[in-house]
């Protein structure tokens, strides 16, 4: 494992579930890369605190599916394949579809107030694609995405998007199809503005575009 620069210092107060959500940052940022050990000692002991909250923290994590228990071996960041990848779009688009539909089924004021958050996030997004920030670009992609899924009104679609989200995350990170392109950066304000005044074929057209990594240029 790395030296301890990616993890702090933390209080005995502090929860799993807070543990559990720095565990995943730094999986998301690469600190932790696939298929390396998540050692239970060694982060108890870089965060100063006892083996119970980090063990819970990465049963927590495992049960996200973005940690693998080995027996005998312990817990591992998860290697993502091609087929995964497939798994995890093919997946976002059906629940991002779902949201947007239910969307579209709400009022013009409803429907206005959301597609102008996402506008804002759009060009935010592509302000960090000119400047070749894309550790940002690849963050506000997925903050776009889980605002459309929010918007729905439905908790259980956005808690089953969430960590297809961390999943897409460390695709987006380490593997290169799922890498943003400039060209993908632009379909947000194409679907933001559909999300406004836009019918559900057009809406099914252009997110099936976006989430289809052979089809994004």
């Amino acid at each position: 494992m790395k030296e301890a620069s990616g993890l702090v210092d933390m209080t005995p107060q502090s929860t799993s579930v807070k543990i559990a959500d720095l565990l995943r940052e730094r999986i998301v940022d690469g600190y932790f890369a696939p298929g390396q050990q998540v050692n239970e000692a060694q982060v108890s002991a870089q965060l100063n605190l006892s083996r119970g909250p980090v063990r819970e923290a990465l049963q927590r994590l495992s049960q996200e599916g973005l940690l693998v228990s080995k027996p005998n071996r312990g817990v591992f960041v998860v290697e993502l394949t091609a087929d995964d990848v497939d798994e995890i779009y093919g997946a976002r688009e059906i629940i991002e579809l779902g949201a947007a539909e239910l969307i579209a089924n709400q009022s013009g004021g409803k429907r206005n107030k959301t597609a102008s958050r996402l506008k804002k996030i759009a060009s935010r997004l592509t302000e960090a694609a000119t400047s070749d920030d894309w550790q940002k670009v690849r963050k506000l992609d997925l903050e776009f995405h889980t605002t459309l899924v929010s918007e729905s009104g439905n908790s259980r679609l956005l808690r089953a998007y969430t960590t297809l989200a961390t999943e897409a995350l460390i695709c987006m990170k380490n593997l290169e199809r799922a890498y943003p392109t400039p060209s993908s950066v632009t379909h947000h304000l194409v679907m933001a503005e559909l999300i406004a005044t836009g019918s559900m074929k057009e809406i099914r057209s252009s997110f099936h575009r976006h989430l289809s990594l052979g089809e994004s240029t």
